[in-house]
């Protein structure tokens, strides 16, 4: 293992911003990665986990503890079952998979990040999501102090959310396996309305491997969203806040805000989640709130791509950042009476 004190955070980060950590490890095997947590556990240490450091925000303070960056790797393929060590850098593996002509995971393509982060947050983007694809996720349990196995239907997985965040201290992942689909060359059943109308297709249909991910691809790019490091719009962390999930009530609510503020003839955005609840878009709502593409006039602004990555333009700090984020949360909930909830994990920060 690797060893530094005093150690820079911010270029271990996407957003390029935060402190520095008292110590940081970077361990490359499964079995260093347990004994830096063991140590950590045993000493009273705070412990940060860091992969590709696409979903933090790290006060600009630092991290007064051990800071445990996993880079182990591993890709494996038997069949169409795939593995992959925490440490693997997701879009690469999801590049490998396409080659090997295996649907999935192809339209979650670009996204930023190591394999081992994609179950904590039930990735999902252009109509995928890992949860409809993870079989098994290994992980070192903190609390019982040894290494599980845990199947899909243990993962409690739901929108950006999955057991292991509910329970942020307690679950090292270490592996994540998924089961994949050979559909001869094609990719799974596009099911997002934009990349179907980029692809040409109807929702529904098969398209070749190849051709759904360079779509993706290109649609992120377009957005912002796939790392440029002389492209400051990427210096974000891509959806800074997640779409609101809404009751009846709620969504009524809103409706009437959206009616009296931008007119009867203005339908918000509105996606059923099969359970009684209906969700809307952020980037919508703060677009109308009045905080358009480019926003801000200080070193962190709005992407001028897209209105729901927050950026670093340049010699930024992290309080720049939140100042930014909280006007944004602030002016979209006395514009509409939403609470967005910021995605990215903070850390020694809060909004």
């Amino acid at each position: 293992m690797q060893e530094l004190h005093d150690a820079p955070l911010a270029p271990l980060t996407t957003f390029r911003l935060g402190g520095p950590a008292d110590r940081l490890i970077t361990a490359t095997t499964d079995a260093e990665v347990i004994a830096a947590v063991r140590e950590a556990d045993d000493s009273g240490t705070p412990l940060l986990l860091i992969g590709g450091g696409s979903n933090l925000v790290i006060g600009d303070k630092g991290f007064a503890g051990t800071a445990l960056v996993v880079a182990t790797e591993g890709f494996s393929l038997d069949g169409t079952r795939l593995e992959l060590a925490a440490g693997e850098v997701w879009t690469d593996a999801v590049a490998r998979a396409v080659e090997a002509g295996l649907a999935g995971i192809e339209c979650l393509a670009g996204i930023p990040g190591s394999a081992g982060a994609t179950p904590i947050q039930n990735v999902g983007a252009y109509g995928q999501e890992v949860a409809s694809t993870v079989t098994e996720v290994v992980a070192y349990d903190r609390v019982d102090r040894r290494t599980v196995t845990l199947p899909n239907a243990e993962c409690a997985f739901s929108y950006r959310h999955s057991r292991f965040k509910a329970d942020p201290g307690r679950y090292v992942v270490l592996r994540v396996r998924f089961e994949l689909e050979d559909a001869g060359g094609l990719s799974a059943p596009v099911r997002y309305a934009e990349t179907a109308r980029t692809l040409g297709v109807e929702v529904g249909d098969r398209v070749p491997l190849a051709d759904a991910r360079e779509t993706v691809l290109k649609l992120r790019a377009g957005k912002g969203m796939v790392l440029d490091p002389e492209d400051h719009d990427t210096w974000s962390a891509g959806s800074f806040f997640t779409n609101p999930i809404l009751t009846d009530e709620e969504f009524t609510a809103f409706h009437a805000r959206v009616r009296e503020r931008l007119g009867d003839d203005v339908v918000p955005p509105a996606y059923s989640t099969g359970d009684g609840h209906t969700k809307t878009s952020a980037a919508w709502l703060i677009d109308k709130a009045g905080f358009t593409k480019g926003y801000g006039t200080g070193p962190a602004r709005i992407s001028t791509k897209h209105t729901l990555a927050l950026t670093n333009r340049g010699g930024a700090t992290t309080e720049d950042l939140l100042t930014l984020a909280r006007e944004v949360v602030a002016g979209v909930r006395d514009a509409f009476g939403i609470t967005l909830v910021n995605e990215p994990v903070t850390v020694g920060v809060s909004l």
